[in-house]
């Protein structure tokens, strides 16, 4: 039986496996989120607290607590939300510890095998994803299904029941929103 729902929910976006969390408090939902994100979160910690063993305990902690999160917390996108729970579990552990987080907002781990542009691409996308969930519903709901998910216009309107003009609109308003919102910390000018 249990194989059974784990395939079912193998097929499920991020979205409905925390709805049916929510509604169930199924723990298949949270492994299948962990074998998405796990190496994520991982890589996430990696590059605040530069320490293996730290990340990877803060990685199991993240996911430990997840059950109570899902419970608490309404999340419309959750790899973006994910990230920012793995941010604040990071900072939370340098203030612990009495380290001032101030001035590791936007530090980035520099791999060298990437290249600069591909640094530069992976900040911009870090940023992005820090900001989203400041938008007003409707142009967040827009932005991530035409930018995130690349539905087209008509699907979203399909799936949010709005005509054109305001998804049109919703999108317009949240790229400016966004943009001003990264010009705001000083991104990408």
């Amino acid at each position: 039986m249990f194989s059974f729902k784990r395939k079912t929910y193998r097929t499920k976006s991020d979205e409905e496996l925390v709805a049916i969390y929510k509604n169930e408090q199924h723990s298949e939902c949270i492994g299948i989120l962990y074998e998405r994100y796990g190496h994520l979160v991982m890589g996430a910690c990696m590059k605040y607290l530069k320490n293996v063993t730290e990340s990877e305990d803060v990685t199991m902690q993240i996911f430990e607590g997840l059950h109570h999160k899902l419970l608490k917390h309404e999340i419309s996108y959750f790899k973006s939300w994910l990230y920012m729970v793995t941010k604040n579990e990071c900072f939370m552990l340098f203030r612990k510890k009495g380290i001032s987080t101030s001035s590791l907002e936007f530090t980035e781990v520099k791999d060298e095998n990437l290249n600069d542009e591909q640094q530069l691409n992976e900040q911009k996308l870090s940023a992005l994803e820090e900001v989203i969930p400041f938008l007003k519903d409707e142009q967040r709901s827009c932005i991530e299904l035409f930018y995130l998910k690349e539905m087209s216009y008509q699907q979203i309107c399909d799936e949010l029941n709005l005509t054109m003009m305001q998804v049109k609109s919703a999108i317009q308003n949240g790229k400016r929103n966004l943009k001003l919102r990264l010009e705001e910390r000083n991104e990408f000018k």
